[in-house]
């Protein structure tokens, strides 16, 4: 597990509670995808993608802005034949780099990913990727070996759901076995419509009371689960009880070069073809006008409990 850095660490603090400006660039790379999820909207509506000049130049910018982080993520990024030369742009400008995958595609590219740092692969449980992605979870499980044997660090990202309360506990020793890192996350009504969202939504709260206490004393045990506590314990309640800074500290571009508050507010609030900086400092007054009901998407909770100095997750929390 990665040890805390305190340079980036101070580094990320100037530049989110001094200068006011995101770290992190969560960059939706493409809204193409490989499969078919129903509770993913970002394939259903696919369409424009910047060209390769257009993200070089975003980077360009992102650095010159402060940016430490650039995320791509949705669709499916390992669909984009450019995605190795735009992480080696990342690099090169000095960003650490993060790729977010179904993981079908990583056994055959990942010996193109060398300037990859961070490598987030989703997988549900061995049932339920079959049953709700329409994968054979041996193509994803291949891939996180292949990225293993390749010298990469390796996140499995599950998302609980009603579909695989019962598998959640034996992915954690899944990970254990394949020597990668796990997160959790609930599912979240934002990306789906009603018919999938009523058929995957958790219902027994009883026992998903029970299996997140189970990842709680897993994790206490030494499990390799890079949640924090904190934020656990607000799955087990479904409340997201924390002040959420995500349209403030992370800046979400879609495909087509838009600004995003983040994904449970789609609104368009800029395009990074005014100039990324220009473009942030002009979406204020929209992302500060949102009134959000708030979510329980891993990456926005615990970072945001991070810019607010909670101790446990200083403590626990431990991924980007």
């Amino acid at each position: 597990m990665r040890s805390f850095d305190p340079l980036i660490a101070a580094r990320a603090l100037w530049q989110m509670r001094v200068r006011r400006r995101p770290f992190v660039l969560s960059h939706g790379i493409t809204s193409r995808c490989n499969l078919r999820c129903p509770f993913c909207s970002y394939w259903k509506d696919a369409g424009p993608e910047m060209s390769t000049p257009a993200i070089m130049r975003m980077l360009e910018e992102a650095r010159a802005f402060g940016i430490g982080v650039y995320n791509a993520w949705t669709a499916e990024p390992l669909l984009r034949e450019d995605l190795p030369a735009i992480l080696g742009k990342a690099k090169a400008e000095g960003l650490i780099t993060s790729l977010v995958t179904n993981g079908v595609l990583l056994g055959r590219r990942v010996e193109e990913l060398s300037d990859l740092d961070y490598l987030s692969v989703s997988f549900d449980g061995e049932e339920t990727t079959r049953d709700l992605r329409g994968v054979d979870p041996k193509k994803v499980l291949s891939g996180i070996d292949a990225a293993k044997r390749a010298g990469h660090e390796v996140l499995i990202n599950c998302v609980i759901s009603e579909r695989n309360l019962d598998e959640v506990a034996g992915i954690v020793g899944l990970a254990q076995e394949m020597g990668a890192l796990i997160s959790f996350e609930p599912i979240q009504p934002f990306e789906m419509d009603e018919e999938a969202w009523e058929d995957l939504r958790i219902r027994d709260l009883v026992r998903l009371r029970q299996v997140v206490g189970e990842l709680i004393e897993l994790k206490r045990g030494g499990a390799p689960i890079i949640n924090s506590i904190t934020y656990l314990q607000m799955i087990s309640s479904l409340e997201p009880r924390f002040r959420c800074h995500a349209g403030d500290i992370i800046m979400h571009v879609a495909a087509d070069g838009t600004l995003r508050r983040c994904r449970a507010m789609k609104g368009v609030t800029g395009d990074v073809s005014e100039g990324l900086g220009r473009a942030w400092d002009a979406s204020r007054p929209m992302r500060q006008a949102v009134e959000c009901k708030g979510c329980l998407f891993f990456g926005y909770v615990e970072n945001s409990l991070l810019y607010d100095l909670v101790p446990e997750v200083l403590a626990h929390y431990r991924w980007m």
